[in-house]
């Protein structure tokens, strides 16, 4: 038990201080306290991994963004006490020189010492909400000024049981701070990453009949070899804008791939489809729905899952290795010849270091980001010219698994279903309407 808990601090202390001397442990003792807490209870090693403790350690509570507050009421009180002082001063001086100029004080005159020596003034009062000015004609109570913003708010509501300890931000406080900024405060938040990305916005349709495929790609990679999962779900959304143009049929053709399970939509003619290929609905005399949302309805749908290794478009290894006090990190890709990938954003995520990793080679762009310390290497387009590539680079020692698990996305214009339009037959007669068919496969890679 004791080898364990040594080896995973031994992992996640470079993380907090990578380098190793009183002076960095001295600034950042109190995180250590924290990483060592989260792996160590009543002497015992707790059930958690490197990115578990992580996580934990880069939470935000409720008492600290509640502690942040009261920190801006105090300067809040500060400045008022400082008004009123200078008020004073004045009236003071214009009381002896009757008909002279009197000096003003500036806030933004004083030095530390006079705020210190304002912050200790007797006509503070602290108590255990907030502070708040004992007297004077701007007199300031925290206590009171929080409970009338926090008096209208709705109470938050508690945790059903069985759930645990949940770090959110508090509703109340979210207004207090709005209130603030609108009395022209500057207020500084915690802004936390989005875990959802933002879809950009389609452009309007503006062709009769539009036909989209679209793939979705999910692979799950073992960094010592092998395939874990490879799951591709795809669909044919029809867009058609007129009704005029929704009487016709759709005649599509596939790559007839054996592991690729097609399905229709329930309202279309499956023994047309078995037989023909063609996508029409069982009374022919009704017609197709129009949409004008740039996602359009969906005809078909299939699926495919495999294990072979073969029959993916793109694969990763990463070798790191310790050397001394540094660790050296190869990473290759290789590409299938079947496809041709665009934005290739290949993500790995490093220890906690001050500065960039040191890169000796790369086939692409890279940049850093030292907030989440994460390595991103990308590569705008993959064709015949490089299948192959790789980025070589140095940090300091860490352990391996610290660089796992590497996210890989793209997209590419090939699809496994290889469906594509290939007629449009207009069931009462006229021009067959103009129709813009697109494919497009959106890949999202994990290497564990």
């Amino acid at each position: 038990m004791l080898s364990k808990v040594t080896s995973l601090v031994f992992t996640l202390v470079p993380e907090y201080v990578p380098f190793i001397d009183e002076e960095e442990i001295c600034e950042r003792a109190f995180e250590l306290i924290f990483v060592i807490d989260e792996v160590i209870s009543m002497g015992l090693r707790e059930n958690v991994t490197v990115a578990q403790v992580r996580q934990f350690c880069e939470m935000v509570s409720e008492e600290e963004m509640f502690h942040k507050i009261m920190l801006q009421i105090k300067i809040k009180e500060t400045y008022n006490i400082m008004k009123l002082k200078a008020s004073k001063i004045d009236k003071s001086k214009a009381d002896r020189n009757r008909g002279g100029r009197g000096s003003s004080m500036s806030l933004q005159s004083m030095g530390p010492g006079e705020i210190e020596h304002i912050l200790s003034d007797p006509s503070i009062s602290s108590s255990n909400d907030g502070f708040s000015i004992a007297s004077g004609p701007s007199a300031f109570n925290s206590s009171t000024y929080l409970d009338s913003y926090f008096s209208n708010s709705k109470a938050a509501t508690a945790p059903s049981k069985g759930q645990g300890m949940q770090l959110v931000k508090n509703q109340r406080i979210n207004q207090f701070l709005q209130s603030l900024k609108a009395e022209g405060e500057e207020i500084t938040e915690d802004v936390q990453p989005s875990l959802i990305k933002s879809r950009a916005t389609a452009p309007p349709p503006s062709n009769p009949v539009s036909l989209i495929v679209d793939e979705k790609l999910c692979v799950t990679l073992k960094s010592d070899g092998g395939l874990a999962n490879f799951d591709v779900q795809g669909f044919l959304s029809l867009q058609i804008l007129d009704e005029k143009d929704a009487y016709l049929h759709v005649q599509v053709e596939s790559a007839k791939n054996p592991s690729i399970v097609f399905k229709t939509h329930p309202s279309i003619n499956k023994e047309l489809f078995s037989s023909e290929n063609t996508l029409g609905l069982k009374d022919p005399n009704r017609p197709l729905p129009t949409c004008q949302s740039s996602d359009g309805v969906s005809l078909l749908r299939w699926r495919m899952q495999s294990l072979d290794e073969s029959a993916l478009p793109f694969t990763i290894s990463c070798w790191p290795s310790v050397s001394g006090n540094v660790t050296d990190v190869s990473i290759e890709y290789e590409a299938s010849p079947k496809f041709d990938l665009q934005n290739v954003i290949i993500s790995v995520p490093l220890p906690s270091i001050r500065k960039a990793p040191n890169v000796r080679h790369i086939d692409g762009e890279w940049r850093y980001d030292l907030k989440t310390s994460v390595f991103e290497w990308s590569i705008l387009l993959i064709d015949n010219s490089n299948r192959v590539g790789s980025v070589e680079f140095s940090v300091p020692a860490a352990d391996p698994s610290t660089f796992f698990p590497i996210s890989v996305q793209f997209t590419t214009t090939n699809t496994f279903s290889g469906l594509k339009v290939v007629n449009i037959m207009p069931l009462k007669g006229g021009s067959t309407p103009k129709f813009v068919q697109r494919a497009m496969l959106c890949a999202d890679y994990t290497l564990v």
